[in-house]
């Protein structure tokens, strides 16, 4: 004797290109163990997500390709069932003694799938926020030799990045004064746009040469490098204070996103090969030929801004996305007692000025850190301990950014003594990060596995704690309103801006810094 349990569940992929997708699933379960598992899969337009199960106490009319077992139909006219033409030629059960029941996923089903959509939007709208200049960063050991510049280049692109500064002080200011003129959605669009123009056109020109004074320079190289950096940098007082408009959880997907823009161009680079390295006759360094070219690269990026541009239409027109948004206008015309707290202190739409102050220094050295200060010394503090050990402290570390937001998820906190405790540790990490820069290429435990495994781990918790600290903030001013977090966005590019402005002279004019021999570990004499 066995059981047959058969599922055929209809969804309506997308209400305007009308993909209907039909699955039947059969069961059959005998009492001897036995399992068996059939899957059919049909093209019936289904005009409503249902969901229909039949129970039979015999296999007889188990599920048959392209013709599902069960054969009615849910409406939502009403809430009341209604017979129509199925595609099954058998009838639905309804001999004596066996049961037919009807589910009705649909109003829970949907609303997780459709929620998921708007999460999964937020996150490649969060992903385009930086992608383009990190993966401009992570490119350079394949740009560097092509262009006239040199190894200069890194230092022209870290002074087009503090110019276009100016677009998110203009925004600032424009929301100030002007806030009317601001339409959030069209410069989100253009900004989207004009990355995915500048991304395309760098495939092509990237190592295009004019002669400026007498010398070869890579002018149209640097004019798309200040597009890039106007359009990741005016993101940071533009994204996020159009993130609230949804409510709170989509505001993490977005974050997660942000972490993304990091490790996707990482990961990309290293498949490419970009900087990876040959120890000829084990003493002189030879740079491989990348598996796939620059142009490709850059063709990768500006997908990666047409599907923030995407997403960015898809929160503007999706239904759901428009629900979430009318969900969230609802709530923040409660009452001013109902709204979220801070800590233990309600918030009422307004921090204090120390608060505010605690809240934004935080924030602005989290970002100052995280941003611009360490990434200018990740070679000298990883390289001596070998390269195996720079990679790994390089992925997991921009892996650590999207974890931290998951874990924001499960465990958040605005306790403002738990996220100051929270930066301390993961400055301590910093310390010792930029100790070993400082000791390059000789630090201690040079020659030892503890050495590499401190490290990583250095890295790896000096990003995720200070992601979780940012991702906090972001919530926390989240709730005081919009203009909160306009001034979040400026404080995290005033961090950056000064953590780079301090590092740039230490790097590249004073040398403090002293890179360590990728094929060799041993210290100079």
């Amino acid at each position: 004797m066995h059981e047959c349990i058969c599922v055929r569940l209809c969804l309506r992929m997308c209400t305007h290109m009308g993909v209907h997708v039909c699955i039947c699933v059969c069961t059959q379960v005998d009492i001897w163990g036995g399992v068996r598992v059939s899957i059919c899969m049909h093209d019936h337009m289904c005009e409503h997500v249902f969901a229909q199960a039949c129970v039979c106490n015999a296999c007889a009319h188990k599920c048959q390709a392209r013709q599902p077992r069960c054969g009615r139909d849910v409406s939502s006219q009403g809430g009341q069932p209604r017979n129509r033409p199925s595609v099954c030629s058998r009838p639905p059960c309804a001999r004596p003694g066996h049961a037919s029941t009807d589910l009705l996923l649909l109003p829970q089903a949907r609303a997780v799938g459709m929620a998921l959509a708007v999460h999964l939007l937020s996150c490649l709208l969060g992903t385009g926020s930086w992608v383009a200049i990190n993966g401009l960063w992570v490119e350079l050991p394949l740009i560097v030799p092509e262009a006239p510049e040199g190894w200069d280049l890194p230092a022209h692109l870290t002074l087009l990045i503090q110019l276009a500064n100016a677009g998110p002080l203009a925004v600032a200011l424009l929301h100030r004064l002007r806030p009317q003129w601001l339409h959030e959605p069209g410069l989100i669009g253009g900004l989207a746009g004009l990355g995915a123009l500048a991304c395309l056109l760098l495939a092509f020109l990237w190592r295009a040469r004019v002669v400026v004074g007498g010398s070869p320079r890579s002018l149209a190289l640097l004019v798309l490098l200040f597009c890039l950096a106007l359009v990741d940098c005016t993101s940071s007082v533009t994204f996020l204070p159009y993130m609230r408009r949804f409510p709170a959880p989509f505001l993490t997907s977005y974050f997660v996103g942000e972490g993304l823009s990091g490790l996707l161009p990482g990961l990309v680079a290293l498949g490419q090969g970009a900087g990876a390295v040959r120890c000829v006759n084990g003493t002189q360094p030879e740079y491989l030929p990348p598996r796939f070219s620059v142009t490709l690269f850059f063709l990768f990026l500006a997908a990666m801004m047409g599907l923030c541009l995407a997403a960015l239409i898809g929160l503007q027109q999706l239904p759901a996305a428009r629900r979430e948004r009318a969900k969230e206008q609802s709530q923040a015309r409660a009452p001013v007692e109902e709204r979220p707290m801070m800590g233990s202190v309600p918030s009422a739409g307004r921090l204090s000025w120390a608060r505010a102050a605690a809240v934004f220094g935080l924030l602005g050295w989290a970002n100052a850190l995280s941003n611009a200060v360490l990434p200018a010394v990740q070679s000298y503090s990883c390289l001596p301990y070998g390269r195996a050990a720079y990679h790994l402290a390089a992925t997991l570390a921009a892996l650590a950014n999207p974890l931290a937001c998951f874990v924001g998820m499960a465990l958040p906190s605005r306790s403002l003594l738990a996220l100051g405790l929270l930066t301390a540790v993961g400055s301590g990490c910093g310390c010792y990060i930029m100790a070993m820069a400082v000791l390059s290429p000789c630090p201690p435990l040079l020659h030892s596995a503890a050495g590499a495994t401190f490290i990583v781990l250095s890295w790896v918790l000096c990003v995720g704690l200070l992601s979780y600290v940012k991702l906090m903030i972001g919530l926390m001013l989240r709730d005081e309103g919009h203009g909160a977090l306009v001034w979040c966005g400026a404080v995290v590019q005033l961090g950056s801006m000064l953590g780079a402005l301090t590092m740039f002279p230490l790097v590249s004019v004073y040398r403090l810094f002293h890179a360590g021999d990728p094929c060799s570990t041993r210290c100079p004499a």
